[in-house]
């Protein structure tokens, strides 16, 4: 997907192209996908990693999430408050430990929560979105969890937008309280760094 002639696009237009283009993706190729962003994150290397559960048409599986726990890191996944707001956290411990969140189809650690500020322990946030663009400018489903929660990171942590290769794109629209992604994971580019 080229953002070439697109820039006139609104927020809800860029959501809804994106959100068909997953939905229309064979599983032969997200698992292909699923399977090159474990080898990628495999590479990555951090004490603390703030992660996410991918669902439905996300890219990747609870494998990327066992791939940095058997590289060693410490991971933390969201915990989705039941007010809007900041995520809360808590402590990967193993697929059996997951318990279903209140929202239909996402799973949480079942374990102790840890507070909205447990982000900033992370050197390295994985971050979902349906497209990042080349300044960094990252668009994700509009409920605004992680422009809440990333204000907390700590200064200088890696903040990846996980995305499929064409969501990577050429400019999307921005707000001034967007927080920028430092770089972006994909299957076929693996870890790049933004703004490029």
């Amino acid at each position: 997907m080229h953002a070439l002639g697109n820039e006139h696009l609104s927020k809800a237009e860029w959501r809804d192209r994106l959100e068909r283009a997953r939905a229309e993706q064979t599983a032969e190729s997200h698992a292909r996908e699923a399977s090159a962003l474990v080898g990628a994150v495999s590479k990555v290397t951090a004490r603390t990693v703030c992660a996410y559960l991918p669902f439905g048409t996300e890219p990747g599986t609870t494998a990327l999430v066992d791939a940095l726990a058997a590289g060693g890191a410490r991971v933390l996944l969201p915990v989705i408050q039941p007010v809007p707001g900041p995520l809360d956290w808590a402590e990967y411990t193993g697929e059996a430990d997951l318990v279903p969140s209140r929202f239909r189809g996402i799973r949480e650690p079942g374990g102790e929560r840890l507070g909205v500020t447990a982000v900033g322990m992370a050197e390295l946030v994985l971050v979902p979105a349906l497209a990042v663009d080349y300044r960094g400018v990252r668009l994700g489903r509009g409920a605004g969890h992680y422009d809440r929660s990333l204000v907390f990171a700590a200064a200088g942590a890696a903040l990846l937008a996980v995305v499929r290769d064409d969501e990577l794109v050429e400019r999307l629209p921005g707000e001034p309280h967007d927080v920028r992604m430092t770089g972006v994971l994909t299957p076929g580019r693996g870890v790049l760094e933004l703004p490029m």
